[in-house]
């Protein structure tokens, strides 16, 4: 690409997880990067083919250089045709999604299409006798507060950044992200330095990724109220620990003055400062 040209990333919401709502803004933080622009095509909450089929095409729209495809479980027929028409169109691409994932990663490598896929993003409680409009927002909140302090959000941006960088290279080194995020990858990769907040952060992103077999318990296998209303509730309840465990590792960090920043600089390459009242800096490479 030449110089001044912006990277145009298609962002397709199929359905929610927590990474969904602020996926773009990851991405241009300060809104002022000079070199990407997004536009997101949503479904809503609904994934069903028919809401695929009338909402995809407004993506192409756009005429993207990156795709990113977000949504739970990319194996259900929603998702599937989403990857099946990301795949047909030639164009680099990127599923983020939840534990579910993991099942088709053959299927993505097939596809040629680029993975992140997020164990500790869980299936929320959705049951009617315990979910309702809020109750949703407020676990979604603690969902967001785990995964971007534990260091998922951060992984998220830096694998697309990667992409971006290289179309605006023209191609090279355009190799798509094949990324599980488990805990293992959160204790090597997560940017704390004090051991007590990184062992915190871990914890936390373990009660996240337990949340997700709670609720499929709850959700698909028990039929009678009183055992599966106590099981989303429990659930419910262990994201807002994860999410005060997180709240807590990040207090330790910001005690000793050393909370990583990342910011983008306009030009979308990544600085970085540890210092609260220092200006950060261009990492090298």
């Amino acid at each position: 690409m030449s110089e001044g040209q912006f990277v145009k990333v298609g962002v397709f919401k199929c359905g929610n997880i927590a990474s969904s709502p602020v996926f773009e803004l990851l991405l241009d933080e300060l809104a002022d990067r000079q070199d990407v622009k997004t536009r997101t095509v949503t479904t809503g909450s609904k994934m069903g083919v028919e809401d695929v089929e009338e909402a995809l095409p407004k993506l192409f729209e756009f005429n993207p250089n990156l795709l990113v495809l977000i949504c739970p479980n990319a194996a259900l027929p929603g998702p599937a045709k989403v990857r099946e028409k990301f795949s047909a169109s030639g164009l680099p691409g990127v599923v983020v999604t939840d534990a579910p994932g993991k099942r088709i990663k053959a299927d993505l490598e097939k596809q040629d299409l680029g993975y992140i896929i997020i164990m500790g993003d869980p299936l929320i409680g959705a049951r009617r006798e315990f979910l309702d409009p809020l109750e949703m927002a407020i676990f979604n909140s603690n969902i967001i507060k785990v995964l971007a302090i534990a260091g998922v959000y951060r992984m998220v941006h830096q694998e697309i950044d990667k992409l971006i960088y290289a179309i605006k290279s023209n191609g090279e080194n355009l190799a798509p992200p094949r990324l599980v995020i488990d805990i293992n990858i959160i204790r090597d990769r997560s940017d704390f330095t004090n051991p007590y907040a990184k062992a915190k952060a871990i914890a936390a992103y373990a009660l996240t990724e337990k949340i997700a077999e709670i609720n499929f318990q709850a959700c698909f296998i028990e039929k009678e109220s009183d055992k599966f209303i106590p099981l989303v509730a429990s659930a419910h309840e262990i994201a807002q620990t994860a999410a005060r465990l997180a709240e807590e590792a990040r207090e330790i960090e910001k005690c000793g003055d050393s909370l990583v920043r990342k910011p983008h600089a306009k030009d979308g390459r990544a600085k970085a400062k540890t210092k609260l009242m220092l200006p950060p800096v261009f990492l090298e490479g």
